[in-house]
């Protein structure tokens, strides 16, 4: 099926892996690290964007629900409604502790802060 953007609702996650994320303004914040799935309710729970550090050190992963990214052709990148400054306030933890306990903390946290509609309601 295709999308009002004209992209078919299938996309490869190795496609989505590495993508950069920008702000409105088009500045780069963040990649996408990881895409983490509900397998109980066959749903993309979140991604994973990493910004900060240098080399991995010091990066800190961002879970963000997968609604709020909205991939721009033209930018070659995913953009969100969000500043550096807001995403840095955002829920955030090591891509190992994003998944533990089936990552719904880390799930609820994330849907809470960016106050977007629970797919699991």
């Amino acid at each position: 099926m295709t999308t009002l953007s004209g992209h078919t609702s299938a996309i490869r996650a190795s496609l989505v892996i590495g993508t950069d994320v920008k702000d409105n303004e088009g500045n780069v914040i963040g990649k996408i690290e990881d895409v983490v799935l509900d397998k109980t309710q066959n749903a993309v729970m979140f991604a994973v964007v990493g910004f900060g550090g240098l080399l991995g050190i010091g990066e800190k992963y961002h879970p963000l629900p997968w609604s709020v990214l909205d991939y721009d052709e033209a930018e070659q990148a995913y953009v969100v409604p969000y500043t550096k400054e807001q995403l840095k306030a955002a829920p955030s933890d090591t891509i190992n502790a994003l998944t533990r306990d089936d990552g719904a903390a880390h799930r609820d946290r994330a849907f809470d802060y960016y106050q977007v509609p629970k797919y699991w309601n």
